[in-house]
């Protein structure tokens, strides 16, 4: 196939399976930017987010075969994988300890103004369908989702039992699913 295919979602998932590096090249080619700036949004500095960045495309080539249709989209399933690398990075003790000298006007959440077209991670309008949830399910989702926190986080941050947000963000998600039609 040319360079410049276009592949269904089942065809690209066959092709990485398979071994296809221009099937991953397609991949990094459509999604790069979109991963990056989940990651960005959790790491908050350039290097790190761009070292992230390539760990999160090799453990996406050497696990496409876990990959199960039936459980999400390609991109869900891919979107889990970076972020469970940010927060991952975060919590290292490299990240720890840089986290302890960096200035405040470097906050982890903060978005350098030239990044802005790399964080729109919207391919699959989640963004949309997010805003569409209840305000305190919306709530959580952006936190766990787009700002990396974990649940205990969540529950820290929002003064609320921490049952109450694994039951909120399983809620949430059983109305993204509906809203969604699956």
């Amino acid at each position: 196939m040319p360079a410049h295919a276009t592949y269904s979602e089942d065809e690209l998932i066959s092709l990485l399976k398979a071994g296809s590096q221009q099937a991953f090249s397609y991949l990094y080619d459509h999604y790069s930017k979109a991963i990056y700036g989940i990651i960005f949004n959790i790491v908050g500095e350039e290097a790190e987010a761009e070292d992230v960045l390539q760990q999160f495309f090799l453990k996406v080539w050497k696990s496409i075969a876990t990959y199960e249709k039936e459980k999400g989209r390609l991109f869900t399933w891919m979107l889990n994988i970076a972020r469970n690398s940010a927060i991952d990075f975060t919590r290292s003790k490299k990240a720890k300890m840089e986290n302890n000298i960096r200035s405040i006007e470097k906050n982890v959440f903060e978005i350098n103004k030239k990044h802005q077209e790399t964080i729109n991670t919207d391919h699959i309008g989640l963004r949309k369908l997010v805003d569409n949830l209840k305000a305190d399910h919306r709530e959580i989702i952006n936190l766990a989702y787009y700002e990396g926190y974990t649940q205990e986080e969540i529950a820290l941050k929002l003064n609320m039992p921490l049952g109450s947000v694994k039951t909120k963000v399983r809620q949430a998600i059983l109305q993204l699913r509906s809203i969604m039609g699956k």
